[in-house]
């Protein structure tokens, strides 16, 4: 059933028209991109079938092609188009980040990272590098895989630090479990990383855990 065989009023487009985008739900702005679904799927429950599929909008934001090449109905053309807003989404807050300083909007930090680590289903050490003024160089993933057998090597980020020219870093890294409760290896790691930082004078920020629905800050709980 497309879009258009639903009452007026029921409608996601006249509704986003006549009441503004946050009045429409998850499923029906979703919906508004596949504009039609498929047999036996009306495109609602399609969108909505995604959005579980992926585990809200942050998995769905950190699905690539291929994740969504693997869901049946989802043929190039709307591949195409769910790809590229969501890349619109990443890149947005990439600009955001790089024009001013990212302590300046934690919340769009937050968001960022739960865009490109939240809906990975294996554990990942990123770095967002910093220039001196703390807008955002680059963010890079260095290490992969659970961080309980995949060492992450001071060294590295030291290496990749100098290369950019940071002044500053914010590291991140996910949890696969969806728990963004900090461990006592989380701890360890960070000040390690922070006196091997501090010795080429670049400064850690923060160490952000990402998680399915929230972001911890190990600085905010002092821990760092």
């Amino acid at each position: 059933m497309p879009l258009t065989h639903l009452p007026p009023d029921a409608r996601p487009r006249e509704k986003l028209l006549a009441r503004g985008p946050q009045a429409l739900a998850d499923a029906e702005l979703l919906a508004l991109l596949l504009r039609t679904g498929i047999q036996g799927l009306p495109v609602l429950q399609l969108a909505q079938s995604l959005l579980d599929r992926f585990g809200g909008w942050a998995g769905l934001l950190a699905a690539g092609v291929h994740d969504l090449g693997k869901v049946r109905g989802l043929g190039p053309a709307k591949r195409a188009e769910i790809a590229a807003v969501l890349e619109i989404a990443r890149r947005s807050l990439n600009q955001q980040l790089a024009e001013k300083p990212a302590l300046s909007d934690v919340d769009a930090v937050r968001t960022y990272l739960r865009l490109h680590l939240g809906g990975l289903d294996h554990e990942v050490f990123a770095v967002l590098f910093l220039d001196a003024q703390l807008r955002l160089i680059a963010m890079e993933t260095l290490f992969r895989g659970s961080l309980t057998s995949t060492t992450v090597h001071p060294r590295e980020v030291v290496k990749r630090a100098l290369a950019l020219g940071a002044g500053a870093v914010i590291l991140a890294h996910n949890h696969p479990s969806g728990v963004a409760e900090p461990s006592r290896a989380d701890e360890l790691l960070t000040r390690q990383l922070s006196q091997a930082l501090a010795l080429v004078d670049v400064r850690v920020v923060d160490h952000l855990i990402v998680g399915a629905g929230e972001v911890a800050s190990l600085a905010e709980r002092g821990l760092m």
